[in-house]
């Protein structure tokens, strides 16, 4: 197997698991905003709003400096702050949670369900106290959860209804965009994701109250910026609240609206490479993709597959750095939130808190996906799975040879 590897890996270059594609449309772009006159607070931040609201179906989008700056201002919006709870789920990225503790709230964790590994609605419930707030739903991997349920269980506790859609710009649930489907809902523009502008993350929503609100917590709380004062004739601004230097530029604008219009063939680039992946993977036993609902549009994020490494004669570890050994960037997203030293110690969480999803922590796998990735690479990614998954089975031969020169990597793993 070894060999066989090796021979398709000098034949190709490493497989990252995400990475941007950038084209002469997105360069020109930039440089036209570069010899413009306003490289920040200027007119293409408010374009790009504009066209983002219009694509997602929400009345409001503000642009902010990073997907973390969009969860933060949507704390901030909703009004979280000490005494607070929110509940959020445990597999997501630690930004989810944090954005909570920002405001001083406590960020309480509500278990997944197994086979979306997307928040349990039923485990919701059960976590809403006099102290709750307000409910974070995170489209993990690119698929929009059960918003027919949270919103429900939202209006008849009185909380708000955030979307993590940083996995899932283009999606659909029951017809609807990510986007128009919450209180507020927040992306992400790191490179790895949908559209790029670099770092950047947008906030959307119907509430014109909110969005006053985000608009001036990423600009220090100061209730104008440099460009509408000039636009009026006067140097006064106030600060009004305690805001944060979330802008974003217009040079990072330019690339966003350039790659907004070049999103329906991401997309169906990223659809299409699942679509391989779901050939490849449908007669494994050893090998399961994540399961999706028949009412919504994935966008595929991420490509997770789960697998039960207790059953294989090497640990996931072991697999992992064959994997990346042999040209493929597989990662793990994510290790449960609750899981991290700084919330035991602060929060005092523990393993056993969120059984389903430190379960399926154990047995997750994402491979790579994005746009300018080509069929051929999928093969090769999902043909070397499932031949060293294959041969780690313990009731085949395998190739000895080839996992013993990886044993130097213990067979325990932990949490940390």
């Amino acid at each position: 197997m070894k060999n066989q590897l090796q021979n398709r890996l000098d034949q190709r270059m490493y497989i990252p698991y995400g990475r941007q594609t950038i084209t002469e449309q997105d360069i020109h772009a930039v440089l036209d905003v570069l010899q413009a006159d306003y490289l920040t607070t200027g007119p293409t931040i408010e374009a790009f709003e504009t066209q983002f609201s219009e694509y997602v179906g929400s009345s409001y989008a503000i642009a902010v400096s990073s997907g973390t700056a969009a969860l933060h201002a949507a704390m901030f919006a909703i009004g979280i702050g000490p005494g607070d709870e929110v509940i959020v789920p445990p597999i997501t990225f630690a930004a989810t949670a944090n954005a909570v503790v920002y405001q001083g709230a406590t960020p309480v964790f509500a278990d997944v369900s197994s086979d979306t590994l997307l928040i349990d609605p039923f485990k919701v419930i059960k976590k809403i106290t006099p102290k709750t707030k307000a409910i974070i739903a995170v489209d993990y991997a690119g698929q929009p959860c059960d918003y027919l349920s949270l919103r429900l269980i939202a209006e008849q506790n009185n909380l708000f209804l955030i979307s993590d859609a940083c996995h899932a710009l283009g999606a659909e649930y029951r017809g609807r965009r990510t986007g128009s489907l919450a209180d507020i809902t927040v992306f992400s523009f790191h490179p790895v994701k949908h559209i790029t502008t670099g770092e950047g993350g947008m906030v959307t929503t119907d509430q014109k109250l909110l969005a006053e609100k985000m608009r001036l917590f990423r600009n220090h709380g100061i209730n104008s910026d440099h460009r509408s004062r000039q636009k009026t004739g006067t140097w006064h601004y106030e600060m009004v609240e305690l805001g944060y230097n979330y802008r974003i530029s217009d040079i990072q604008c330019a690339l966003g609206i350039s790659q907004l219009r070049q999103l329906p063939d991401f997309l169906d680039a990223r659809r299409k490479i699942a679509r391989h992946y779901d050939t490849a993977f449908s007669g494994e036993t050893s090998i399961q993709p994540l399961s999706s609902g028949s009412d919504i549009l994935h966008a595929y994020h991420l490509y997770v597959v789960r697998i039960d490494f207790s059953k294989l004669k090497v640990n996931r570890k072991t697999i992992f750095t064959i994997l990346h050994e042999n040209g493929i960037g597989t990662n793990v997203h994510y290790i449960p939130v609750h899981l991290h030293p700084f919330y035991r110690e602060k929060f005092h969480t523990r393993k056993g808190l969120c059984p389903v999803a430190e379960k399926a922590y154990d047995q997750i796998l994402s491979l790579p996906i994005f746009s300018s990735m080509t069929s051929a690479e999928a093969d090769y990614c999902s043909n070397t799975l499932k031949e060293v998954v294959e041969s780690a089975l313990p009731d085949r031969p395998g190739d000895n040879e080839f996992f013993e020169s990886f044993h130097h990597i213990p067979l325990g793993e932990s949490h940390a």
